[in-house]
């Protein structure tokens, strides 16, 4: 089972993608794919894990669902106020609410790591990806950074997780391997 987060977490509603040329604009863009990203912090305040996962959209059901397979019980939610979060509740977690209004992330240093992580991710994926289908990799282009992030403090066991990966993973075709559809 995939570690949960613990203990602090800052979750944020947030987008892939843009709306294309001739399609809608705005949250309704048909290339635009909403996603939970969730950072837990150290006692201390700093970034420790994070996830970055693509829901169904901004609801109490998507986000109840979302709570209670990333969540641990017990943990306090920070959030915007947005209201579907206070479906984490169902998860037996705590939230705390911060209504931001027409306030600035810079006038917000309470959820000075979230915004830092997806900076971050948005200058990773603009300078990597300039175009590709969000609806069909998403779940694997944020997969890959929340990856990355994770594992920041452990490079020391990278190439001994590397050989597992490339051992438990079968062959594949290279059309399967270049257009990121493989599953190990």
């Amino acid at each position: 089972m995939p570690k949960v987060l613990e203990g602090q977490i800052h979750v944020d509603d947030a987008y892939l993608g843009g709306e294309r040329s001739g399609g809608k604009a705005g949250r309704g863009s048909e290339n635009k794919v909403p996603f939970v990203a969730a950072v837990s912090l150290t006692d201390d305040g700093h970034p420790l894990r994070i996830k970055l996962t693509p829901v169904s959209g901004f609801s109490l059901k998507a986000i109840g669902q979302w709570a209670r397979f990333i969540l641990a019980p017990g943990c306090t939610v920070f959030s915007d106020g947005l209201a579907c979060f206070t479906a984490v509740g169902e998860a037996g977690c705590a939230h705390q609410p911060t209504v931001v209004g027409a306030r600035k992330p810079k006038d917000l240093p309470e959820f000075k790591w979230i915004n830092t992580v997806l900076g971050n991710l948005k200058t990773s994926l603009s300078g990597s990806y300039h175009a590709f289908a969000f609806r069909k990799y998403a779940a694997h282009y944020l997969a890959a950074f929340a990856y990355r992030f994770n594992r920041r403090f452990d490079l020391s066991t990278l190439h001994v997780r590397l050989i597992v990966a490339a051992a438990n993973c079968g062959p594949h075709t290279q059309r399967g391997i270049l257009t990121a559809e493989v599953h190990c």
